[in-house]
């Protein structure tokens, strides 16, 4: 199974904005998006970062709510941990355990966001494989062949 299987449920959990808007404007994508993160585009719409719930959080607490003026590029992640969409989903659930990270940007070959992909539907989809796999040899196994 690949990434870009999960696609159109990646896209739905997408928000993304420019790294020169404010945080408050992050906060409120983020309030609407059903991603843990919001994805920072530059002006081309490059992945230049991303925000998280609890970046917003930690910043806005610090500030008069939504009067805070503070800019996305302050808080932003730089450095994403990122997968393609034609990359096999183990890999990309590999990334994501070993960073300890729920949500992972999807991105193409010029690295424009395409979706946001979460932990647990990478799951539902590895076990599902698994589970289809298992039936298939238990089927083997007792003689009733493949289907």
């Amino acid at each position: 199974m690949k990434v870009e299987d999960l696609l159109p449920t990646a896209r739905q959990k997408l928000a993304t904005i420019p790294q020169s808007a404010r945080l408050t404007e992050a906060a409120a994508r983020l309030g609407t998006a059903c991603g843990g993160i919001v994805v920072v585009c530059d002006d081309q719409g490059v992945l230049a970062g991303v925000v998280s719930k609890t970046d917003i959080v930690s910043r806005i607490s610090r500030c008069q709510g939504c009067s805070c003026a503070e800019m996305v590029e302050m808080v932003m992640t730089r450095e994403v941990i990122h997968c393609h969409a034609d990359e096999p989903l183990q890999h990309a659930w590999n990334r994501m355990k070993e960073h300890g990270l729920m949500h992972i940007p999807i991105v193409d070959h010029e690295h424009r966001p395409l979706g946001v992909l979460g932990a647990r539907d990478a799951l539902q989809a590895l076990l599902g494989e698994v589970e289809q796999d298992e039936t298939l040899l238990r089927d083997y196994v007792m003689g009733i062949g493949y289907r």
